[in-house]
């Protein structure tokens, strides 16, 4: 995925805007169509064909939709049926003991984004970005994307940015990272913990600027609803999460580079975080430190950089001593690991880390 910061025209805004809520009336009408069509018959054909056709019907009685891209409209469609699998397969999971939620579809607010799938936009030589509908839009090409470029995502997020975002088919050389093996045990006083002895230290970005969030989200509640001023206020207030999403996202890219590229395997534990979100004493400190964020871009690093990322089984890494394997009850209060049968002391996360490099595999997600 490459993505790319665009800048709009008024026209083109506007342009995008009118796309966004078409998309948006367009998803609903199919939504509700095979409601109706299920409250009658008992029966819905919600695969992506099915709904392509549809929108054929729908382009001849509303003309408003010529002014979006017709692959644009296409992909409402897969958007629907790819909601609709989704349904379907988290019942299958309910029925099979998972303890999820099933999530039946939805009609949309807002739109945010619209994707070409295949076609209908180009990149011309003076750094803009022609797409079908639109125009050309001037976009900053900070590196060009590799690989065949599969589709086109254009959105704008809370703080009034927009972006082009590229899925590109890229083939990854084989490569062999003949670095050590290594174990992490992420925290919440260090945000991880290696094997080795390295200590990496919790940002905490989200508790750093908590006091100016704090401020803005009062001057939000302050203005009247519906106001330009509220409006105002509310752009800051988002501006300032976007700078915190910013900052975790750039830490985590940078730590999991450097760690694929000096180790050839990284044990990590599989972790619950859903779970362990229910904890309201320490769930704002869990989102802040981006554990899941931090892996997912782990995992995907490892495969261009010849190393593997292997998810461990969590139990007794804390408790177990990394020495002689004796379990050592302890509280997360208590910090220190010192085993009373050899007499090792260290600090509790390295001990998990030790356990955690040694530990058998439960899964892959490097590969």
């Amino acid at each position: 995925m490459y993505e790319f910061r665009i800048y709009p025209t008024g026209k083109q805004r506007h342009r995008l805007f009118t796309q966004f809520d078409l998309c948006s009336k367009l998803y609903n009408n199919l939504l509700g169509d095979a409601r109706t069509a299920y409250k009658e018959t008992g029966k819905a054909d919600t695969r992506k064909f099915t709904l392509i056709n549809a929108i054929k019907t729908a382009k001849g009685k509303d003309p408003n939709l010529s002014q979006v891209y017709s692959q644009s409209l296409q992909n409402v469609g897969d958007r629907l049926s790819k909601a609709y699998a989704n349904f379907f397969r988290r019942i299958k999971e309910r029925k099979a003991g998972k303890n999820i939620k099933a999530g039946f579809p939805r009609f949309k607010k807002h739109f945010r984004s619209i994707t070409y799938p295949q076609s209908g936009f180009s990149f011309k030589s003076d750094n803009r970005l022609f797409c079908s509908k639109i125009g050309n839009i001037p976009i900053v090409l900070h590196r060009v994307p590799k690989g065949k470029i599969k589709t086109l995502t254009i959105k704008r997020n809370q703080a009034g940015q927009w972006f082009a975002t590229f899925a590109c088919e890229v083939n990854i050389k084989a490569v062999r990272n003949k670095g050590k093996a290594v174990g992490i045990d992420v925290g919440l006083e260090n945000f991880a913990t290696l094997s080795d002895g390295v200590v990496i230290e919790n940002p905490k970005f989200l508790r750093k600027s908590e006091d100016r969030v704090k401020l803005l989200q009062r001057r939000v509640s302050r203005k009247v609803k519906g106001s330009k001023n509220r409006r105002k206020a509310k752009h800051r207030l988002a501006k300032l999460h976007l700078k915190v999403t910013n900052q975790r996202k750039d830490f985590c890219h940078k730590l999991s580079h450097r760690l694929v590229t000096e180790y050839s395997k990284i044990n990590v534990e599989k972790l619950g975080i859903k779970n362990m979100l229910r904890n309201h004493h320490l769930a704002k400190s869990i989102s802040d430190a981006s554990w899941n964020d931090f892996i997912q871009k782990l995992s995907y690093k490892a495969l261009s950089a010849g190393s593997v990322v292997v998810e461990v089984n969590p139990r007794g890494t804390s408790q177990r001593c990394s020495n002689c394997g004796e379990i050592v009850k302890k509280s997360l209060r208590i910090r220190q690991h010192t085993c009373p049968t050899c007499g090792l002391s260290i600090h509790r996360d390295l001990n998990a880390a030790l356990n955690i490099c040694a530990s058998s595999t439960v899964g892959l997600t490097g590969t």
